[in-house]
């Protein structure tokens, strides 16, 4: 019975982890049910990015910080890590990598979605 506890807590505390380790989550906004990072701000796609590739630097990084990854985060379902060419890395979803918005100033604002025709806030559906 106590080797029985003792394996449950383990793949629980192993499921809390996971869990913890999620880069983002859902958020009701005006734009409907979008993905936010762990601060609620919402999180975009870039046109111009392909799939497990960033084309968004200098200037436009400023205006649009990418979603930052830890050197030791792994991809897990939907989620993976984009390298950037300066070596850091940023987290995609199903393949696209993320962004915030520098003109979002409280969590749930979506004011760059469709700026310029290319910035889209990611739905999970």
């Amino acid at each position: 019975m106590k080797t029985a506890f003792i394996a449950f807590a383990a793949l629980l505390a192993g499921s809390i982890a996971a869990l913890a380790a999620e880069p983002a989550r859902e958020m009701d906004t005006s734009a409907g049910k979008v993905l936010v990072n762990m601060d609620g701000m919402t999180l975009y796609s870039f046109d111009k990015d392909e799939a497990g590739k960033s084309n968004c630097y200098d200037q436009c990084a400023t205006n649009w910080p990418p979603l930052a990854a830890e050197g030791d985060a792994m991809a897990s379902g939907n989620w993976s890590v984009v390298e950037r060419t300066d070596g850091s890395k940023m987290w995609a979803y199903k393949g696209m990598p993320l962004y915030t918005f520098i003109a979002d100033k409280t969590p749930g604002d979506v004011a760059g979605d469709g700026k310029n025709g290319v910035w889209h806030v990611v739905k999970t559906n």
